[in-house]
C-alpha cells in the first residue's frame, strides 16, 4: 500500500483509490475526482489509477442534481486502498451517521492516505482523523468548521496536503488537487494533457484563495476586487467610500463600475451578499437568528428580519420552519 511519501512521487505502479460518495453530494465533485484519473489512464495507455465507488450502505447514492450514482459496494466491505477519498455535500450531519463515523474511525488504518472533498473534511474531523492537521473545507463553512474542531488548523486554501491527509474546498479545487497528483506521479506533461482535454488551461496551486470574487464576463477587474473585499467583510460591512479608496477610485466611479457590471449600486449589492450569506446559514446551520444577524452585519434581529423579508418575501423564522 502506498503511503503519503510515495503517493505524490513518480511511479509506474497503479494507485488504488476507494471513493466514498455520500447522499446529496454534487455530481461535479464526483466528476472532478474520477474524470481526471480516467483521462490520465487514457493519456498513459495504461492503468495508472484504479478506483471503485462505494457508498455507506452499498446502494446508489442520490446526488443533488437528481441522478443516482451506482456503487460497487458498501464502505464497510472495502478491504483497503492507497487512498480513500470522502465526497460529501449537503446535510453531512444527517447522511454521515454515527455508525459511518465509527466505521471510518475503525477502518482508517486500512488506507495509506485519506482525503475529503467539500463537506468530506467535516466527516473526517468528526471521526478524529484531522486532529493535529492543517485542513480546509468549503468557504461557506470555514468559520463553523474551525469553531467545531479546535484541534484542526483550518486554512482557507483551495486544497491542503497535511501528513497523510488531503482536503479540498469543493469541486474545482478537487480537480486542481487531482491534476497535482497526476503531475506528481505521471509527470507534468501528462497533467497538462489531462487539463487540455477538458479545456482547463489554468489550474491553480493549493494556496490560492477559494473565493477570488471573479464575475464571469466582467470587463472591469475592479468589480471583482470590490466583491472580494465585500465577501471578506460580511460580518462588519465597510462603507462604500472606503472600498472605493482601497481600489484607488472615487465613490462615483465605483458606483458606475457596479451599474455597468451588475446593474445595481455597490451598497445594494453588498446588502444582497450579506442576505445571501444569511440564507445559507438559515438552511445549513442551526445557529440562532440573532447569531446569524450579527454574523452578517446586522446590529439586531429586527433589522435583519426586515431586510430579509424585503429581499426574499418572507421572514427568517418562516424560512427556518419550512426547512424543518
Amino acid at each position: 500500500m502506498a503511503n503519503f511519501e510515495t503517493i505524490f512521487a513518480p511511479s509506474r505502479a497503479t494507485l488504488d483509490i476507494a471513493v466514498l460518495v455520500l447522499p446529496r453530494a454534487s455530481i461535479l465533485e464526483v466528476a472532478s475526482v474520477l474524470d481526471p484519473m480516467r483521462n490520465a489512464n487514457r493519456q498513459m495507455r495504461r492503468e495508472a489509477f484504479r478506483w471503485r465507488v462505494v457508498t455507506p450502505d452499498g446502494v446508489a447514492a442520490p446526488l443533488t442534481c437528481g441522478i443516482e450514482l451506482p456503487a460497487s459496494g458498501a464502505f464497510a466491505d472495502v478491504a483497503g486502498a492507497d487512498l480513500l477519498m470522502v465526497i460529501s455535500g449537503y446535510d453531512q450531519a444527517e447522511v454521515a451517521t454515527r455508525s459511518l463515523i465509527a466505521a471510518l474511525r475503525r477502518m482508517a488504518g486500512r488506507f495509506g492516505v485519506i482525503g475529503g472533498i467539500d463537506a468530506g473534511p467535516w466527516i473526517m474531523a468528526r471521526a478524529g482523523l484531522l486532529d493535529g492537521h492543517r485542513a480546509t473545507v468549503h468557504w461557506e463553512d470555514l468559520e463553523d468548521f474551525a469553531a467545531a474542531f479546535p484541534a484542526v488548523e483550518v486554512v482557507a486554501d483551495r486544497y491542503v496536503r497535511s501528513g497523510n491527509r488531503l482536503t479540498a474546498g469543493g469541486a474545482v479545487p478537487a480537480a486542481d488537487m487531482m491534476l497535482h497528483l497526476i503531475g506528481a506521479r505521471c509527470g507534468l506533461g501528462v497533467a497538462g494533457q489531462v487539463a487540455d482535454s477538458f479545456l482547463y488551461n489554468q489550474y491553480s496551486d493549493a494556496t490560492r484563495p477559494q473565493r477570488p470574487g471573479l464575475v464571469p464576463g466582467a470587463r472591469d477587474r475592479r468589480l471583482s476586487e470590490a466583491l472580494t473585499i465585500m465577501g471578506q467583510a460580511v460580518d462588519a460591512p465597510l462603507p462604500v467610500p472606503r472600498i472605493a479608496a482601497a481600489l484607488g477610485v472615487g465613490t462615483r466611479r465605483l458606483e458606475q463600475i457596479f451599474r455597468d457590471g451588475l446593474g445595481m449600486a455597490p451598497a445594494a449589492c453588498y446588502l444582497d451578499l450579506r442576505l445571501q450569506a444569511a440564507r445559507r446559514m438559515m438552511s445549513d446551520t442551526d445557529h440562532p437568528l440573532l447569531e446569524i444577524a450579527l454574523r452578517t452585519g446586522f446590529s439586531d434581529r429586527s433589522s435583519f428580519s426586515r431586510a430579509y423579508r424585503r429581499r426574499f418575501g418572507h421572514a427568517p423564522r418562516e424560512a427556518r420552519r419550512s426547512r424543518g
